[in-house]
């Protein structure tokens, strides 16, 4: 099977410890983890500081499921859960992919945290994740909410620790190859 990740720097692994864009080593990415444990053949499309695009992308040929977890960036920039809520559907519907072969997973939480000062930031990336089940409902996507996942985030209160990423891992696993 052919899954291609499409999101942002939780997708791309990286290390909030790092000051440069680095990233945690291929044994502790989720994607990697994923592609060790279902034999799949997983690629990576996670790029830091990614919001949801607004024209279309050019995503590898003949994939069986696109996974597409984005939004956090959109809110940390400003935007509302309903305006990044409305990015998605126009992205998710540009995009030549069927619906059935999409999973739509809702970014777990915002913690306070360094990049997180308020309780703001926090409510509207819970916000984002019911908006995002209903998109998923009427888009006809498949639908995580990766907010069920006990997913740690680090001292910045966005980015998955090495344990954060072998959970999201594991649970991740269990929602598409039940």
């Amino acid at each position: 099977m052919k899954v291609v990740c499409f999101g942002d720097s939780n997708t791309y692994g990286y290390d909030p410890r790092s000051w440069l864009g680095g990233r945690y080593p291929e044994e502790s990415r989720w994607v990697d983890l994923l592609a060790e444990k279902t034999g799949w053949q997983v690629v990576n499309l996670g790029e830091n500081g990614r919001c949801i695009p607004q024209r279309p992308v050019a995503l590898p040929a003949e994939a069986d499921l696109l996974i597409v977890m984005l939004g956090t960036n959109d809110l940390l920039q400003g935007g509302t859960p309903q305006q990044a809520t409305g990015r998605m559907e126009r992205f998710l519907a540009s995009l030549p992919v069927a619906p059935d072969k999409i999973l739509l997973i809702a970014p777990p939480p915002l913690t306070l945290g360094a990049w997180v000062p308020d309780e703001g930031l926090i409510d509207a990336s819970r916000t984002l994740a019911r908006c995002y089940r209903a998109l998923a409902g009427r888009l006809g996507t498949k639908f995580a909410d990766a907010g069920n996942w006990n997913v740690t985030l680090a001292f910045d209160g966005v980015h998955f620790t090495g344990q954060g990423h072998r959970a999201f891992a594991e649970q991740l696993e269990r929602e598409v190859n039940p």
